[in-house]
């Protein structure tokens, strides 16, 4: 027997209907918002990815699934969306119609992780992207969006947290004050966080080993070395967040694990009850991506949710679709005869917007009253041979057990009108 690779999973049942509910949400928020859905392919060529989430980033180094064509060329499974987006934004020259351009996406991701509670090898992203303005009320609006479909869920306590990692007059002196901080100490780093140290020493700010972790108590902040441009853009950026009751906390230390950042970086985290459900999503300004890419210099930002991690917080703060409502009518037949008919009314049925279904294995009237209520039909639509013979159908309304007899011809309205008083 074939099973699952490791890291993935199969999702039905009362699962895909918490799916759609989530996937119903996004599109009700974004709506709202007015960002529009992108599809872009689900893999790529790989140097795309290596040219913006960054050589020496662990998901280019590590986690990606990359593949060899038939003709020879380098392909990767998408390991995140904000690359693809910005591919297509370049090649379509999205950039020539008036801006800001709005997007999002919905759809799997793929890394080679360690498989565990909220990450999976194939994992769901929700993500939006806005391009055209370094105005911070737009990085406002990103983050509001993020917070306006966390409440949209029902999930309470999500905090984002914020920092600036600098612009391009920043960048250098901070990366220096790294190198200079972590030298007497570069013994005690792990070996990937030295090979990090002269490469790209920000990225130790983000790293999980304990050792180093230690040593990040005492880390210079970026924020005492951002320019006059990026710090005034923090400043604006606060002002927007307080206006919009958006809570937030400022963390020096949050650099986000993909190289393309600049100013902006913020991560959305909600904690219940003493269990923390840690962090669901997160993002920030890409000023110059659109640039190494191929495109014009235009500046962008957006951010990205792991939804299988949404809905692991989802689960604990037991928020969720209410119970599946069930179907409108479940046809009972007798025979041959009987059946040609319900399946006629059948189609008028779902035709007439109503959720509609009927035997199809010949059980016994008592085997079908079972069926139709594990269904959670509100109606029973019963056709025998005098049902047949009289053009009539019998109604049974399952909720309280009464049973009237109704011309084939009003069947429906009569459905209509009695479903929406139960």
């Amino acid at each position: 027997m074939y099973r699952l690779p490791r890291g993935t999973s199969d999702i039905f049942g009362a699962n895909i209907e918490k799916w759609h509910w989530m996937e119903e949400k996004v599109r009700e928020i974004t709506r709202t918002f007015n960002y529009r859905e992108m599809r872009t392919p689900i893999f790529e060529h790989s140097e795309l990815f290596a040219r913006s989430v960054g050589e020496t980033t662990d998901i280019v180094e590590k986690e990606m699934y990359t593949f060899t064509d038939r003709g020879k060329r380098s392909l990767s499974l998408r390991p995140e969306g904000t690359a693809g987006i910005v591919r297509s934004y370049v090649e379509h020259k999205l950039y020539a119609d008036p801006q800001p351009t709005k997007l999002y996406y919905l759809g799997p991701m793929f890394r080679y992780e360690n498989p565990q509670a909220g990450r999976t090898r194939q994992f769901h992203q929700f993500g939006a992207e806005a391009f055209g303005s370094l105005d911070p009320a737009l990085d406002a609006e990103v983050i509001s969006l993020g917070m306006s479909f966390f409440a949209s869920l029902g999930l309470q306590n999500v905090v984002v947290q914020i920092n600036s990692v600098g612009d391009a007059e920043s960048r250098p002196r901070y990366r220096q004050r790294l190198i200079d901080y972590f030298t007497p100490y570069e013994q005690q780093l792990s070996a990937i966080d030295r090979s990090r140290l002269h490469r790209n020493p920000l990225r130790i700010l983000d790293s999980k080993d304990p050792a180093t972790r230690e040593l990040l108590t005492e880390v210079p902040s970026i924020l005492n070395s951002l320019s006059k441009e990026a710090a005034e853009h923090f400043e604006l950026l606060q002002q927007y967040l307080s206006d919009l009751s958006i809570q937030y906390v400022v963390d020096p230390l949050l650099v986000r694990g993909l190289d393309y950042y600049t100013l902006t970086a913020f991560e959305f985290y909600t904690e219940i009850e003493g269990a923390q459900a840690g962090t669901i999503g997160g993002g920030g300004r890409y000023n110059q991506l659109v640039g190494e890419i191929g495109g014009p210099d235009m500046p962008g930002i957006g951010f990205a949710l792991g939804l299988e991690r949404v809905m692991l917080a989802c689960e604990k703060q037991s928020c969720g679709p209410t119970d599946h409502a069930g179907i409108d009518c479940y046809l009972i037949t007798f025979d041959h005869q009987t059946k040609k008919a319900a399946v006629s009314l059948l189609q008028r049925l779902r035709q007439a917007g109503l959720t509609a279904e009927v035997d199809y294995l010949g059980r016994k009237m008592k085997a079908q009253l079972k069926a139709a209520d594990r269904l959670q039909a509100k109606f029973a639509l019963i056709i025998g041979e005098e049902e047949l013979a009289a053009e009539k159908v019998a109604v049974k309304n399952l909720q309280d057990g009464q049973q009237i007899m109704i011309g084939l011809e009003q069947v429906i309205h009569y459905v209509k009108e009695q479903r929406s008083v139960i």
